[in-house]
């Protein structure tokens, strides 16, 4: 029966194999030397500190900016650092859990493109698929340049949402397990990144509309499909509705305004520009010489098949026409769409627009193996691709170097916010400069302190004061933030001063008290919570009477 399985699987099996050959790299002790791997270690390092402290959804990260905390976790990709958090959990290094969740959504994201493609299209073409999804220039630069891992990870859902989608289309009667996780996978793409969310959705929502198109019971997948966008949304609002509606308390749109005009791509660096290991404008933004070749050779073969097949004709056109405008959004001439749409801005980068490039070349690759009737041909074009996917790209699997780090030096104070400064609160400056003096300073009056306890959300001290005291706590505010005297809730604390900018400074009177810090969800939050909390209960009952159904046959 195994012995079956794995001749049934052989493509899979072959393919699991190649994407490990990539992947050796991160054996190395230590982590990659990228721009952001550093970083996003200490961000998990904050996150995993948070939940350890009982907080389900980590939304402070009190170790990070000199010590003064950060909003940061509120506002990117949460499901990179939950699947860190779970490995270090196991006993893993927070590097290697990090290397961990890079090796992980490396494999799942040509696992999940095979299978969609297999299952559209057919075995070698979605192995073909696969291949250059995974072996694209860009992939490494994510990998081994950048370090980016809610990018890498959002690689993985998009194919598998598609997938999905494509499983409950052929399914004639209600299907609870493709329907939760459809559900499950697009909620992942949500929470591995944000402007990838936004660039793949008009994608999603077009394959959507051809499914239900091409479908005979089209009511029911319209009611499915929608069960499955609204309840994706559902399940992420704990994180998606705060981070798009509080970010008007950050430097967010000040941040992000102006930065991507200058920094588009020439069309000559897309069709080739070696590989370097530096900062933007200097590293490859090449889509890669097997991509082009399936972008140029599919519109051949598309004209061919407007007649024959024009099912297909409409859906592999609209991939080309997705891949063309996913390239004319990097180039300079496309700059009046980003003045004129802020939230292009926002992306920051054009060139992240190669996610949607590469994603559409490997699409087009399988639906060139497709039409090759000859089976021959199909094989040697599969040869082919290994070869232009895999060998071109060899040299792309190492990083600069690798970092040497205790656990330490990611668990205690760190000195960056670990992003661009945009997720900073509006009222302090972008970067704070330098350690704090203390956690907690007196700043006008006479007063004793000592400190009972402090984790991320909760700060608490024993404050003797003589006379009426100003107190500053070397923490930046930011909604959410309450300060409590002997239980009482101070109204008064301010944080707008140009003295203190952005801190939590507040009142104490004559005497001893109890002050407490602590870190609260706004109403906002707490709303949030609910709606995910009511959309997981709606799946479980979901699945429920999935497993209660068959029961009941018996």
């Amino acid at each position: 029966m195994i012995l079956n399985f794995l001749k049934k699987q052989n493509l899979l099996i072959l393919l699991i194999l190649v994407s490990l050959l990539p992947l050796l790299s991160l054996l190395q002790p230590g982590l990659p030397i990228t721009h952001d791997g550093q970083d996003h270690v200490a961000r998990i390092a904050n996150f995993y500190t948070s939940l350890t402290e009982g907080n389900l959804v980590p939304r402070w990260a009190g170790n990070l900016n000199w010590g003064y905390g950060h909003p940061i976790l509120m506002f990117l990709y949460p499901l990179s650092s939950y699947s860190a958090s779970f490995f270090h959990f196991l006993g893993f290094s927070l590097v290697d859990s990090v290397k961990l969740v890079f090796a992980g959504a490396f494999i799942l994201s040509g696992v999940f493109m095979y299978m969609w493609i297999r299952d559209f299209l057919g075995e070698k073409a979605g192995f073909v698929a696969a291949i250059l999804y995974m072996f694209a220039p860009y992939r490494f630069i994510d990998l081994y340049v950048r370090g980016a891992i809610g990018e890498h990870m959002a690689f993985v859902f998009v194919p598998l949402i598609c997938f999905l989608l494509l499983k409950i289309s052929k399914t004639k009667k209600f299907n609870s397990l493709y329907f939760v996780f459809s559900t499950l996978s697009f909620t992942g793409l949500i929470l591995s990144h944000n402007a990838l969310l936004i660039m793949f959705l008009p994608f999603i929502l077009f394959y959507a509309a051809y499914l239900v198109f091409e479908s005979k019971i089209r009511s029911t997948l319209i009611l499915q499909f929608a069960g499955v966008f609204i309840l994706g949304f559902g399940v992420s609002a704990f994180f998606i509705v705060p981070a798009f509606l509080e970010g008007k308390y950050t430097l967010r749109d000040i941040v992000t305004k102006g930065v991507a005009l200058g920094r588009f791509v020439a069309l000559k660096d897309l069709i080739y520009s070696p590989w370097n290991f530096g900062q933007t404008g200097q590293f490859s933004t090449q889509v890669g010489l097997a991509g082009w070749f399936s972008a140029i050779l599919s519109p051949i073969i598309l004209f061919r098949l407007r007649k024959k097949n024009k099912s297909l004709f409409l859906f592999f056109g609209f991939v080309l026409i997705f891949f063309l405008l996913s390239i004319f959004i990097m180039l300079p001439v496309s700059s009046f769409l980003w003045q004129g749409f802020s939230t292009l801005q926002k992306f920051q980068f054009p060139w992240r627009f190669l996610s949607v490039s590469i994603f559409c070349t490997a699409i087009l690759s399988g639906f060139i193996v497709y039409s090759l009737q000859n089976k021959k041909l199909q094989t040697v074009t599969l040869v082919l691709a290994v070869f232009l996917g895999v060998f071109l790209t060899k040299d792309f699997w190492y990083p600069k170097g690798y970092l040497i780090k205790s656990e330490t030096f990611y668990t205690q104070v760190y000195d960056g916010t670990t992003d661009t400064g945009e997720s900073a609160p509006i009222w302090s400056v972008r970067f704070m400069e330098k350690r704090p003096k203390a956690e907690v300073e007196v700043i006008a009056g006479a007063a004793q302190i000592k400190k009972i306890s402090r984790n991320s959300t909760i700060h608490k001290y024993e404050i003797e004061s003589k006379g009426q005291s100003r107190i500053r706590e070397n923490t930046l505010y930011f909604p959410g933030w309450k300060v409590y005297l002997d239980k009482q809730e101070l109204n008064d604390i301010q944080f707008q001063d140009s003295t203190n900018r952005g801190l939590i400074t507040f009142y104490v009177p004559d005497g001893k008290h109890i002050i407490s810090l602590v870190f609260e969800n706004t109403k906002l939050r707490l709303i949030s919570n609910l709606i995910t909390a009511g959309s997981i209960v709606a799946l479980c009952v979901i699945l429920i009477f999935y497993f209660i159904k068959p029961a009941r046959n018996k």
